[in-house]
């Protein structure tokens, strides 16, 4: 069998900045379709969550993934019109079962009998970008194969042309540009559906996943055959087993749902911390028990954090866990990007400290991380401060997982879990060597500070300090403190200043210094005048200020 090998730039389609240069009329044919159908939904009216979903479902498959995008910034937009957007079907009219053929050929660039015994006309599903059959290969083997839809990329292409020029009125017309950057939303959506259109990228996410979970026996992901697979076509194993959410079946077959639920979270914190590789849609369909195993499978979209964003997720657990409201401010500070206007940071506090006040009524193990995270990205919002993507699809997948999690266990607590994974790998991680070696200036200094102050004074100065902090939070915040010290401390200055001027010309005045002015030196005389200049100056300036006010 002849395969072709295939790229992104491949795929039949052009790219977006070839398809900017082609016929005026090919865009116009599509804006033409889009108001028709802002029209056939009398847009003019008003705008409705529901009426959202079904305006971006009749746009197409570039526009429902900007709502399930939308769907999962909670943070960004009004909670009502998210909670819609999670409705956008994925389920779509299927391509015909001759066109799936030919695409597979195609792409082989051989019949289809050299490979597949039999498919299943009948498709497992059909999505905006894909359509997935269960077939045998010749020598047996159960897979599932998927294929790419006709056109699906030089349809969104241009939708994404279009939307990149209209982007810029949507952040001014829309009066929160600097919170929600529309052409990031387009930019984001574009590459990821960029990857979901080459299978390619899928293929390298399952052995990535296979390769970080190798040594967890529990867990496991459909197998990919790569020498089937090209940016067109995709063929797994097919997975048969259980889903997750199927509790009564899960128990006649045998297994402990407190074990599941209790390796899932886990696993899932495993993802998270260690890896910042995770699973970013993980809802029961896509979470198998099969053999024994937990087996993911759709890992076409994962989510990917830095080591840098891991440090300091781990940073802002344990500032919950211990109220540290300064900790976790930095936290956030460091994983956002500030835009736009100018940080307030005493509002910035404040909000910090309001959410942990709240947090701080529950105990650790209560506290739903996905909600949190939530509250997080939103006191970032309305701070002007942009959060990364990884941080927001984390959001979302740790509401999801604590969902299915609450729904097979109850028991097994998710955010314990994560405490306790976390301790574990303080204590894997501990180099006693190390720690004396970095901190031994801070135990010295330690040391003198308990002989010299009591246990209880050091407590209260630990207490107080927070509400200094506060307090200095709070001057350096606002833009009018800051312009009254300012002021202050020029006349500080000038009071310095003239107080030199007084004591040098006094000392001048002592000597026989020439040339003189009434038998003063001429430098001492000139001193004592400047200074008088400058306070007749101050005292006026001083009592202008107080007119005003």
């Amino acid at each position: 069998m002849k395969r072709k090998s295939m790229n992104l730039s491949d795929t039949g389609g052009v790219r977006v900045k070839d398809l900017s240069k082609s016929p005026m009329e090919t865009n116009g044919k599509r804006l033409k379709k889009i108001v028709s159908i802002l029209v056939k939904h009398e847009i003019t009216k008003g705008l409705t969550p529901e009426k959202l979903r079904l305006i971006i479902e009749d746009l197409g498959p570039t526009f429902i993934k900007i709502g399930q995008i939308m769907s999962m910034r909670r943070d960004i937009f009004p909670s009502d019109y998210c909670l819609e957007l999670e409705k956008l079907r994925s389920q779509v009219t299927p391509m015909p079962f001759d066109e799936f053929i030919r695409i597979i050929e195609e792409e082989y660039q051989c019949s289809v009998d050299d490979v597949f015994s039999c498919i299943n006309q009948d498709p497992l599903g059909s999505a905006s970008i894909a359509q997935v059959h269960a077939a045998d290969l010749l020598d047996g083997a159960k897979v599932v194969i998927k294929v790419q839809r006709p056109g699906i990329y030089k349809v969104m292409a241009q939708d994404v042309v279009l939307l990149n020029r209209a982007t810029g009125i949507l952040n001014i017309a829309s009066g929160i540009g600097d919170v929600v950057d529309f052409k990031m939303i387009v930019d984001e959506m574009w590459s990821t559906a960029q990857q979901e259109m080459d299978f390619l990228f899928e293929a390298k996410n399952a052995q990535l996943f296979k390769d970080l979970n190798t040594e967890i026996k529990y867990i496991g992901c459909p197998k990919i055959y790569n020498q089937f697979t090209t940016s067109k076509v995709l063929v797994m194993e097919d997975i048969v087993g259980i889903e997750i959410d199927e509790t009564r079946e899960l128990q006649d077959a045998g297994y402990d749902l407190e074990e599941i639920g209790a390796k899932l979270a886990e696993n899932y914190v495993k993802q998270i911390i260690d890896d910042g590789f995770f699973h970013a849609d993980p809802h029961p369909g896509n979470i198998f028990i099969r053999n024994g195993q937990i087996v993911w499978i759709d890992l076409g979209m994962m989510g990917k954090l830095s080591k840098r964003e891991m440090g300091l997720l781990r940073r802002s657990v344990k500032a919950v866990a211990s109220r540290d409201v300064e900790s976790l401010e930095g936290a956030i500070l460091s994983l956002g990007v500030h835009k736009g206007r100018r940080i307030n940071h005493s509002l910035l506090y404040e909000a910090i400290d309001r959410m942990l006040d709240v947090y701080g009524t529950e105990e650790l193990s209560n506290i739903n991380m996905g909600r949190f995270l939530e509250e997080i990205l939103r006191i970032a919002a309305e701070n002007h401060i942009g959060m990364p993507r990884g941080i927001s699809m984390l959001s979302r997948g740790m509401i999801t997982i604590e969902g299915v999690i609450a729904q097979i266990s109850p028991e097994a607590n998710f955010v314990r879990i994560m405490a306790n994974h976390m301790a574990g790998q303080q204590i894997a991680n501990f180099d006693l060597n190390s720690f004396m070696e970095t901190n031994r200036q801070k135990i010295l200094s330690s040391g003198e500070k308990a002989i010299s102050v009591p246990g209880q004074v050091s407590d209260f100065f630990s207490l107080t300090n927070k509400g200094q902090l506060k307090v200095n939070l709070e001057i350096l915040g606002s833009d009018e403190p800051l312009a009254e010290i300012d002021q202050m401390v020029n006349k500080i200055v000038i009071c310095i200043i003239l107080a030199a001027l007084l004591i040098s010309s006094s000392f001048i005045a002592t000597t026989n210094m020439t040339p003189q002015f009434m038998g003063i030196p001429a430098l001492g005389a000139l001193g004592y005048f400047t200074a008088i200049i400058l306070s007749l100056a101050l005292m006026i300036s001083i009592h202008r200020k107080k007119r005003k006010r």
